[in-house]
């Protein structure tokens, strides 16, 4: 085996095993909307509009995350998920985030899904679903 492929093999047991780690979010909604995350970054739980942002949060002053990232998601008319992508307002009104949509099965997301990358701090921010809204989706920000 070649070292390359050892170091790739070794990579794959360790995260079975659960030994490597990475920002993850397990526990119920109402838990996670005021923690925080292994990043330092503020979260909380949005509910997602149907193509169009759903409800808001200002991106955090304080958190050292740059970014709109899904932690974890449930489409409420699936069980199998959906698509979801950020918005933001600027000066001229809603904006759609440039990633466009990205899919995300129901539970928790690790690595998470970045939605919108480099958000000024106190930008409005919110999250819309492809297949239908009324998600509920947990952001780190």
């Amino acid at each position: 085996m070649s070292i390359r492929r050892n170091a790739a093999v070794t990579v794959v047991a360790l995260a079975l095993s659960g030994a490597v780690m990475a920002p993850t979010a397990t526990a119920a909604p109402a838990e996670r909307a005021g923690s925080v995350g292994a990043l330092a970054c503020a979260t909380k739980t949005l509910t997602t509009g149907y193509q169009k942002v759903g409800t808001t949060v200002n991106k955090s002053g304080s958190s050292s995350c740059n970014d709109l990232n899904l932690t974890w998601s449930n489409d409420a008319q699936s069980s199998y998920g959906d698509s979801y992508r950020g918005f933001y307002k600027a000066s001229s009104g809603w904006k759609a985030g440039s990633r466009g949509y990205v899919w995300a099965g129901d539970g928790s997301h690790s690595p998470w899904k970045v939605l919108l990358s480099d958000v000024a701090a106190g930008t409005p921010m919110g999250v819309g679903s492809y297949y239908d809204g009324g998600d509920s989706v947990t952001v780190a920000h």
